[in-house]
């Protein structure tokens, strides 16, 4: 069984909530543990993301001047 818990939230997020909860027809249990949920997996792969870049930065695996370069001048337009 869920333990309850108190959280501070700030009021206009509060009121979006409550107004997404109702607009949809769910109850609000459900919206904080799919939020919650979807939050965790993606700062999960962020830090593993970010871990295989620093690992691979410690093992000297760094993009050449050159291409780094090409890389923005493909892409100077988009900015």
């Amino acid at each position: 069984m869920p333990t309850p818990h108190t959280l501070d939230v700030r009021p206009d997020i509060l009121t979006q909530f409550h107004q997404m909860a109702e607009r949809t027809n769910r109850p609000e249990t459900d919206l904080i543990n799919e939020a919650l949920a979807s939050y965790l997996q993606a700062e999960r792969q962020y830090r593993d993301m970010l871990g295989r870049r620093l690992a691979a930065a410690d093992r000297g695996e760094f993009a050449a001047d050159e291409e780094v370069e090409a890389y923005f001048a493909a892409h100077a337009d988009e900015a």
